[in-house]
């Protein structure tokens, strides 16, 4: 990737060149102290695609940044497989952990970028927002974002609807309207068991993670205590056991390393993917909306054309006024946006199984090869003790 991004920026302006935009996410830096603390990252932006200002932009930007882009993101581009923004730590104490910091960093880099090679997301203005305008503007855009839903009587009025919603379905007052598609049935079966296999997997990644670290850690202790051993030992029996201490604190190191390369280059990626997953199903949601509210369009188109129909027959001076609300309330809106989004959904999901194939692919190939170098690596060293 980095090979490919300093080629391209060679010439940024040149007529003959392909148009490119190549983000990337560096230097993260600790600021404030106590709950105002955060971190902040370098965003720089390398194009020449004539929307922007230049050939390089450099921005400061902080993980609420980030979330603000994939929020407007999935409002304004309904259908669409938004990537997922990188969670935040459940741990206080782990937010500012290095290891953290990093992994975060490494996934705020992959996410700018999938937006920045998506056909549509690429051409979005909020996205050239992100990558170019300064830290003012960006706050003060997120302040508005924030400010939607900041009171807390409108967040309680929103619970109170969604209960009185649920209790409706549940006391039969209301059945949900759903859409029957044998292929839109298939398709969400497929997502909800993805889910659950990734999900699997990312936990037995983690599991195997830990094992490393905790192998490691108790080769360290063994390494000090054979260490100590040999000190107060004979000449050929100290060094015996010294060696062996010096090996296991050896071998401790390469777990340790190895433990993190499999953190960022096995476990994580498949918690990203679990994370996709969960953005695609916030869009199968949207269009299970899209869906409902089209029916309830016709619904009332046919109650209005039943009421303009008795007003003309019964009460002329009136049907005029009908006719003008029966036009109003045409439907043919809610129908192209269902539509649209049934559209992008179906792109999407062709375009999402291929980009899975190759980083899923990856993510096995590493796990494969650093678990291969690192048993070759530990034979050796137990190897070099015999005789």
């Amino acid at each position: 990737m980095e090979q490919q991004r300093s080629s391209t920026a060679q010439s940024p302006r040149s007529p003959s060149s392909q148009p490119y935009l190549s983000v990337s996410v560096t230097d993260p830096v600790k600021l404030g102290n106590g709950v105002q603390a955060y971190v902040s990252y370098r965003v720089i932006t390398k194009t020449n695609c004539p929307q922007y200002q230049g050939p390089e932009n450099i921005v400061i930007r902080r993980y609420s940044d980030f979330v603000w882009l994939r929020d407007r993101l999935f409002e304004s581009y309904k259908g669409v497989f938004v990537p997922p923004v990188h969670d935040k730590s459940a741990v206080e104490k782990f937010r500012f952990s290095t290891e953290f910091i990093e992994m975060r960093r490494q996934a705020l880099d992959v996410f700018v970028n999938r937006i920045a090679s998506h056909n549509d997301l690429q051409q979005s203005e909020d996205l050239r927002t992100f990558l170019q305008a300064d830290e003012e503007k960006m706050e003060r855009l997120r302040s508005q974002e924030a400010g939607i839903f900041k009171k807390p009587a409108d967040l309680m009025q929103i619970f109170k609807n969604v209960q009185s919603k649920v209790s409706d379905v549940v006391l039969g007052k209301e059945k949900p309207v759903e859409e029957s598609n044998p292929e839109y049935e298939k398709l969400k079966q497929y997502v909800f068991k993805l889910e659950n296999h990734l999900a699997e997997a990312q936990k037995h990644a983690y599991s195997l993670v830990k094992r490393h670290r905790e192998l490691g850690q108790l080769l360290s202790d063994f390494g000090k205590a054979a260490k100590l051993l040999g000190a107060c030992e004979g000449e050929a029996l100290g060094k015996a056991f010294s060696e062996l201490g010096a090996k296991s604190e050896t071998i401790s190191i390469k777990l340790q390393k190895e433990a993190h390369q499999l953190l960022m280059n096995f476990e994580e990626p498949l918690k990203d993917y679990v994370r996709a997953v969960q953005s695609i199903k916030a869009t199968i949601g949207e269009r299970a909306n899209a869906f409902r509210q089209q029916c309830k369009l016709a619904e009332m188109m046919k109650l209005k054309k039943i009421n303009l129909d008795k007003l003309m027959i019964t009460h002329t001076d009136r049907g005029g006024e009908a006719e003008h609300e029966y036009k109003e309330a045409k439907s043919e809106e809610a129908t192209r946006r269902f539509e649209t989004i049934v559209q992008l959904m179906n792109e999407e999901i062709g375009r999402f199984q291929e980009q899975k194939t190759q980083d899923v692919g990856i993510a096995f190939h590493e796990f494969a090869k650093g678990q291969a170098r690192l048993a070759n690596s530990i034979a050796d060293a137990w190897r070099s003790l015999l005789p």
